[in-house]
């Protein structure tokens, strides 16, 4: 089974079908994968750590020790539980990658130790490799979760659910600023999430606002994604070019990039929307969820850009966005190139 949709995978880590003897997590966020295996490794061993019925391998472990992996996956448990051996690809080596395949073959065909467990984390697996299109194929006793980019809904929740658990919060403008303020790595998010809790004081209640975030997140970084996208909007290239290369460089990738401008190019087709409904502009913006800070500039756009100029460049936001997550695309290329026409039409039209 190959399961796409969150409701799914929560529900699967909190405890896989009897007939499923492997799963392969994989994807460009290895926090994500990361934090999926070591849930479903508590599921699937009473003590993860357990040295007798906890096989923890590499892909380096593969390269030196031929039959390591069959092996592990053959031998029984020594204290009768069932065994779990947990393997971290860190690339995609011929090698490693082509063994990987065969022992899977292997265990879903019930060659090795039935009873055992073979959990797999990799990166971004590409469609030519081994391990993956196994996977794929071997539907009836494996199970396959890519791990996408949280979307920024994603990433709420996860904030509002970390801070709760520590009786503190966030009021909603904190809440959007502190999303679009974090990286898109899922560990290094749940560390500032971390951050903030001890900041606000466990227990205390806190709920902060919008200036009061200000203190903990500093200046704001020139390398803000969303500053990057109303750049573009505003007609401002050499900004918004100077701001997706440091983003770059602050792990922020191309189809982030792309989705940022995406992600503006909506809240102003929505207040434009809302006025041609009859809604004043000012409450349109802010109804689309423009930040206060945010609000002049934005005013000033939706003054220039119309709904007929937004359809148009719509098709080139979404080719962008499937141009980025081909293996291999220049995606941050790609990035800057969309923003560079962005800003050409925001020029043409005043701004």
């Amino acid at each position: 089974m190959i399961l796409k949709r969150r409701p799914d995978i929560e529900r699967f880590l909190k405890g896989p079908p009897a007939d499923v003897r492997a799963v392969l997590i994989y994807g460009r966020d290895r926090g994500v994968v990361r934090e999926r295996a070591d849930a479903l490794a508590k599921v699937i061993a009473k003590i993860p750590d357990d040295p007798f019925d906890v096989a923890l391998l590499t892909d380096s472990d593969i390269e030196s020790e031929t039959g390591r992996l069959e092996g592990e996956l053959s031998a029984l448990s020594m204290m009768g539980g069932r065994r779990l051996i947990r393997l971290r690809l860190g690339g995609e080596k011929v090698g490693p990658d082509r063994a990987t395949a065969e022992a899977l073959t292997a265990h879903a065909e019930g060659k090795l130790n039935p009873d055992a467990f073979f959990l797999i984390e990799a990166g971004n697996l590409g469609r030519e490799s081994n391990a993956r299109k196994t996977a794929e194929k071997l539907i009836d006793a494996v199970a396959v979760i890519p791990c996408y980019e949280d979307e920024p809904g994603d990433v709420a929740r996860m904030v509002r659910e970390a801070l709760a658990n520590d009786k503190v919060g966030l009021n909603a403008d904190a809440l959007d600023l502190f999303v679009s303020r974090l990286p898109h790595e899922r560990g290094v998010a749940r560390q500032e999430i971390e951050r903030l809790a001890l900041w606000l004081g466990p227990g205390s209640g806190a709920v902060a606002t919008a200036p009061d975030l200000e203190h903990f997140l500093g200046v704001e970084p020139e390398a803000s994604l969303s500053d990057a996208a109303t750049d573009a909007f505003g007609g401002r290239l050499g900004q918004a070019q100077a701001a997706l290369r440091r983003a770059a460089a602050e792990g922020e990738g191309g189809p982030a990039a792309v989705r940022a401008i995406g992600m503006h190019l909506a809240k102003l087709r929505r207040t434009l929307t809302l006025v041609k409904s009859g809604a004043g502009l000012p409450e349109a913006a802010k109804a689309s969820g423009i930040f206060w800070k945010n609000e002049r500039e934005f005013l000033r756009q939706a003054r220039a850009w119309t709904l007929d100029h937004l359809d148009a460049l719509q098709p080139e936001v979404l080719a962008a966005d499937r141009s980025c997550k081909q293996t291999g695309s220049p995606d941050q290329l790609i990035a800057e190139r969309l923003a560079f026409g962005v800003a050409a039409r925001a020029k043409r039209l005043g701004l």
